[in-house]
């Protein structure tokens, strides 16, 4: 952001340089940060930064990462909150007050954020393992890794997993699940988010949110090195 950016929003925050309610929307959406910054025309309530970061990196809870994520799925996403396919009332009410020049320009800033570094390879039982990259036929359960991707990477339709909070992923299958969320076209992640039991989701998004991303991740490796085998003569 520049310093003839901020003098703007500044002057028109005294009311000392804006002479109208139009050049004061203009001032707050001329691009993606200060939309994302200043809550764009809905006011400084509805900053994304407040909830998801200064670089986007989400609150390690239940405020996803938006760094790095694909500029058309952070769109999409924004406009199920607003038309109610997505319930979230903090989220309905930043939706519905961005116009769609908005969405597009905040959606542009968050898509180029570089995302952080993350750690090598998740630890997670082998259950979550195993539902992760070869799902569960018997139960209808196909694996994350066909859509999200080995290393949870995703793609320019489906989101990437790893670097999310874990919490924020359980919460999506919970609403999933309980038909809080919507905008799947084929019901997948439906059918899948009933056929898990119990403790599945937990573990589930605890190894998904731990994987590395992917070649040119930052801080990615190719891929997990394998696990040693059990011997007493190397401690594993």
């Amino acid at each position: 952001m520049n310093s003839l950016s901020l003098g703007a929003i500044a002057a028109c925050l005294l009311g000392a340089a804006c002479s109208g309610p139009a050049e004061v929307r203009d001032a707050f959406s001329s691009s993606g940060e200060i939309i994302a910054l200043s809550g764009g025309s809905g006011g400084a309530v509805n900053a994304c930064a407040s909830c998801h970061g200064l670089k986007g990196e989400g609150d390690g809870n239940l405020s996803p990462r938006l760094a790095g994520l694909d500029q058309g799925y952070i769109v999409r996403q924004i406009g199920f909150y607003a038309d109610g396919q997505r319930i979230d009332p903090r989220m309905v009410a930043v939706a519905k007050a961005l116009t769609p020049d908005e969405r597009q320009k905040v959606a542009a800033f968050y898509a180029r954020l570089p995302t952080a570094s993350r750690r090598a390879c998740p630890a997670a039982p082998s259950v979550a393992k195993a539902l992760y990259h070869g799902g569960d036929p018997a139960r209808g359960i196909a694996s994350c890794a066909s859509c999200h991707g080995a290393t949870g990477e995703g793609n320019a339709g489906n989101p990437p997993l790893a670097g999310q909070p874990a919490p924020y992923l359980a919460r999506q299958l919970t609403d999933w699940r309980d038909g809080e969320r919507y905008g799947d076209p084929l019901g997948i992640m439906s059918r899948i988010s009933k056929a898990l039991r119990p403790a599945e989701p937990a573990a589930l998004s605890a190894y998904a949110a731990d994987l590395p991303g992917g070649p040119g991740y930052p801080g990615s490796t190719e891929e997990c090195p394998p696990a040693r085998r059990a011997s007493p003569r190397n401690g594993a």
